[in-house]
């Protein structure tokens, strides 16, 4: 995670400064310190103590996946990232990336899908709601691959959502109209704090790895279910 974490924030550098130096609006220091934020809160989510803390509490897992979810997808989205990425990379390898998202080729056509507002949302809400399942959330803990899977689809999956609302570049549904964005912030808003107020005002445990695990901050099990299902609704 580190390793592309320091990757991705070069190849960034690079091309912002490769675009600041030739005039381009697109590198602006705002979008900077976004892209500079979203990556710090992948990294505070993955290689922090919040991941160490995370199979401990339930509480403490909730803050991890709403900082891949909620705060680092749109962070960096906001940074436009793609264009000045690209001007990060060797011209040959900047070549053949322009050539995939050309027009008509295949991984632009996925992206074009993937992006499509009835998709990013039913994606991203499906996958919520199947990872908080007990038994995948069980599995998760148990295998270090299908946690991190998690981790990986709960961000790919939000990029996705959070994609038609920000409108980076390539802008590849025009502009949506401000209406349409907030109906669709709604309904997805609504099934997150059903899912988080389910959780939270559930009377058994639901996942009983934190039941054997150590308590942290005096919380029993329940409560530290609860805490961890009413940041879900808030941050919703």
């Amino acid at each position: 995670v580190l390793f592309v974490l320091i990757a991705l924030g070069t190849a960034f550098a690079i091309g912002w400064w490769h675009l600041r130096n030739r005039g381009f609006r697109r590198a602006r220091r705002w979008r900077a310190l976004a892209y500079v934020a979203g990556l710090g809160a992948v990294g505070l989510a993955l290689i922090s103590p919040v991941d160490r803390l995370a199979s401990l509490s339930f509480l403490v897992h909730m803050v991890q996946h709403e900082l891949l979810i909620m705060i680092a997808p749109p962070l960096l989205l906001l940074a436009d990232p793609l264009p000045i990425l690209l001007w990060g990379l060797p011209r040959k390898l900047r070549l053949g990336v322009r050539h995939l998202l050309a027009r008509g080729a295949m991984v632009r056509r996925i992206l074009y899908s993937g992006t499509w507002m009835p998709v990013a949302w039913g994606v991203y809400v499906v996958n919520l709601w199947m990872w908080h399942l007990p038994v995948a959330y069980e599995a998760a803990l148990r295998n270090h691959l299908l946690h991190d899977l998690e981790h990986l689809t709960f961000f790919g999956t939000a990029v996705l959502f959070w994609w038609p609302i920000i409108n980076p570049a390539p802008r590849l549904h025009g502009q949506v109209a401000y209406g349409f964005r907030i109906l669709y912030i709604l309904a997805a808003t609504f099934q997150t704090v059903a899912l988080g107020f389910a959780i939270a005002v559930t009377e058994r445990v639901l996942y009983s790895h934190y039941a054997a695990a150590p308590r942290l901050w005096g919380l029993s099990p329940l409560d530290d279910q609860a805490y961890g299902g009413a940041i879900m609704s808030e941050a919703g």
